[in-house]
């Protein structure tokens, strides 16, 4: 006996608690690589302070909420992709998205702790490869996926530039 009512199926139920799970390891992942580029970030907050800075940089009070955002985001974008498909099936996908949110975790300590903003502007020039890539491959399975990672793609575009200029004038 299934517990169910006669004539009634328990795997949509058991399909929706899957996909649950799903974006809660997603959010999870996204939410690791957010924590260890905060902590690779908050012992060099003087450090950005004191850097030469276009007068188009951000305060240092917005990247904790900007990011917050923006990784709701890429996990939620990546469910809309796999929600539906077997891992097998969205493996291009997963491996571009992976290696996007990787350069995205090496980004932090090279800029802030390591202080090596020219390796920091070719990480971030990879990132956007992979984004621009994952961001492609999204559009087939979900435009809605994609669309959700325009916002990070364009806070990667700026972030770029201003790791560009910081770089240039603080050699």
């Amino acid at each position: 006996m299934t517990g169910a009512p006669p004539g009634q199926d328990l795997r949509p139920r058991s399909a929706s608690r899957r996909s649950f799970l799903l974006l809660l390891v997603l959010l999870a992942v996204c939410c690791t690589v957010a924590a260890l580029g905060g902590l690779a970030a908050s012992d060099s907050a003087s450090t950005y302070r004191s850097l030469d800075r276009p007068a188009w940089a951000p305060p240092s009070w917005l990247f904790g909420p900007g990011w917050t955002v923006l990784y709701a985001s890429i996990a939620f974008s990546a469910w809309l992709v796999l929600r539906r498909r077997s891992l097998a099936g969205t493996r291009k996908e997963i491996v571009f998205w992976s290696a996007q949110l990787a350069f995205d975790l090496a980004w932090t300590p090279l800029f802030f702790s390591a202080d090596r903003y020219g390796l920091a502007f070719l990480d971030i020039c990879l990132l956007l490869a992979a984004l621009g890539v994952t961001m492609l491959l999204f559009r087939r399975r979900s435009p809605a996926a994609s669309l959700l990672l325009v916002p990070y793609a364009l806070w990667a575009l700026y972030a770029a530039a201003l790791n560009l200029a910081i770089w240039r004038v603080n050699a």
